[in-house]
């Protein structure tokens, strides 16, 4: 199966290919500075260097969020553009499933934090076990003293909203690990290995059922429902 997965949620995003679950190739790049064109500018050039033909691709995945609310609305046109187009399959992919899962088999129970701005960070919580990776928690959005608080030692912390609950997380003391800035955004590739998993689960979607991950309204919602 060749998958062609797609990473906006976050500002450093992206780009991969795979193919029967092996990386062929993978693009990173600035989502802030990204609009649709340029995201199909990326894919475009992802596939020419595999040696790839869109018409090949047999299904896509995506980061559905939580996370920046343009970053998921441009990966998710994409990718249900794409869909539409070849009539494939789409494989959702949570972003803090895609964010824990950078740590594989991880030997304490792992906290992914992103920044969801207005005091907030989006987080959930994972064990390694036998059978794989397995979620503790919903996909909360939480001011950072509260995600803090449901912490227990030992535990690793992980992405771009560990600056903010760090003050509240020195009670865990050397129970608590900072997985470090080079894991602080999901990759690509780990979205395609678990959109991978899930199209293998049979749990892929239509391109029509599609929908982003938000976990709370956007601005523009929240005035429209002020005025």
């Amino acid at each position: 199966m060749r998958l062609l997965a797609l990473e906006t949620a976050t500002l450093a995003g992206g780009a991969a290919l795979l193919d029967d679950g092996r990386l062929v190739g993978e693009i990173r790049l600035d989502i802030a500075l990204t609009h649709s064109e340029r995201l199909m500018a990326v894919v475009d050039q992802l596939l020419q260097d595999c040696g790839c033909e869109v018409q090949s691709l047999d299904a896509l995945a995506v980061s559905i969020g939580p996370g920046s609310f343009t970053g998921l609305r441009v990966g998710a046109a994409t990718a249900k553009g794409l869909a539409l187009a070849l009539e494939v399959e789409v494989a959702p992919v949570p972003t803090l499933d895609a964010l824990a899962a950078i740590l594989p088999f991880a030997d304490a129970p792992v906290c992914p934090l992103l920044d969801a701005r207005k005091g907030e960070v989006y987080c959930s919580l994972y064990r390694w076990g036998a059978t794989g990776m397995e979620r503790q928690w919903d996909y909360l959005a939480l001011p950072p003293e509260e995600a803090a608080a449901r912490l227990e030692a030992p535990v690793i912390v992980l992405g771009d909203g560990v600056a903010a609950c760090r003050p509240y997380l020195a009670r865990l003391g050397e129970g608590l690990r900072e997985a470090g800035p080079v894991h602080s955004v999901p990759s690509p590739a780990v979205v395609g290995a678990l959109g991978h998993a899930i199209l293998a689960a049979g749990g892929g979607i239509p391109a029509e059922r599609l929908a982003p991950l938000y976990l709370r309204p956007s601005e523009a919602e929240l005035k429209a429902r002020r005025a």
